[in-house]
């Protein structure tokens, strides 16, 4: 043997012995994983079982959901987890929202996990009943601003997605809007279109259908940029609220210290499996349109959510349940 190669080999195997994740992503994944997530037919379960579907097709090891019951529980299991790359949350943006509304999550969310991509986002829509006499959302700032807590929001329970939602909104518009709290989405959206509440920062999946119909009106929708699943509505951003962006976004991590190769290999098949065209239809069909970001995407994401929503949180004193 040259020496020339024995220097290589030697060089190889002392980065392998330095570098332990190195020597296992070579042949990661060598076994199932697991994608531990919510409640079976939750958004977090369909988003989870369609993309373990399409990356057991494609890395040759099967990818099988563990289903938790929401809150806390799914982040624990992970947060516990081996850093091998083999248990996975599939999560949204609950997981790091639950340790800024209460204490005793289990697990500190920018400490414990490392984040492997975004996968999509499932804007809302700020919508009113046709009753109220606004057509455009400056019409609803300005009429808010005209009769501070005299409109009302519908909203689910404290600290839900579209509750800090509607709470961001309030914030940015600088208006006064009184929250009426429900515990399920059926009397929540059976109300507003009966005209008992006046608005909602809502899924726009969930007011969609009353839009088109009329029941509802749509006054804005919550990305950053117009979305097929909201057709025809306007940003806020381009409506009055400059900078203003909501939604149920969902992620996936790995518990902290799982070696940066197969981060960036889990990374690299989930964006592949989220780009092909069958799984980007099935899920813009159920509401989310595709980020597929890249890990340190995912982190600043996770940081600057953190920051807005703890400074929210905290100014209108909202405490979990």
């Amino acid at each position: 043997m040259s020496s020339i190669r024995l220097s290589v080999l030697l060089i190889l195997a002392t980065s392998m012995l330095l570098n332990p994740g190195l020597a296992g992503s070579q042949t990661f994944p060598e076994k199932p994983i697991r994608f531990v997530t919510t409640g079976v037919a939750s958004g977090g379960d369909a988003g989870a079982r369609l993309v373990a579907q399409a990356l057991t097709a494609n890395i040759g090891q099967q990818v099988v959901v563990d289903n938790r019951p929401s809150g806390v529980i799914p982040g624990q299991v992970v947060a516990k987890a081996a850093p091998d790359g083999y248990t996975v949350l599939f999560y949204g943006a609950s997981v790091w929202i639950m340790p800024l509304l209460q204490s005793d999550t289990g697990y500190d969310a920018l400490r414990d996990f490392a984040p492997i991509t975004k996968v999509g986002t499932s804007p809302n829509v700020i919508a009113v009943h046709p009753s109220l006499p606004v057509k455009t959302l400056q019409e609803l700032i300005a009429l808010a601003k005209a009769k501070p807590g005299a409109l009302n929001y519908a909203s689910l329970g404290t600290g839900t997605a579209t509750h800090l939602a509607a709470e961001l909104f309030k914030s940015m518009a600088g208006v006064n809007i009184t929250r009426v709290a429900y515990k399920n989405g059926a009397t929540q959206m059976s109300d507003l279109i009966g005209g008992h509440v006046q608005m909602a920062v809502s899924n726009a999946s969930s007011v969609a259908q009353h839009v088109k119909s009329g029941r509802l009106r749509g006054l804005a929708v919550t990305t950053a940029q117009p979305t097929a699943l909201a057709p025809g509505l306007p940003t806020a951003t381009a409506s009055g609220v400059p900078g203003y962006e909501s939604g149920a976004l969902y992620c996936m991590f790995a518990p902290a210290k799982t070696p940066p190769a197969i981060i960036a290999r889990l990374n690299q098949e989930t964006v592949r499996a989220l780009r092909q065209p069958d799984v980007k239809e099935q899920f813009f069909t159920g509401g989310v349109d595709i980020i597929a970001s890249t890990p340190e995407e995912m982190a600043a994401t996770m940081k600057y959510e953190i920051a807005r929503l703890g400074k929210l949180i905290k100014e209108a004193g909202i405490r979990g349940e």
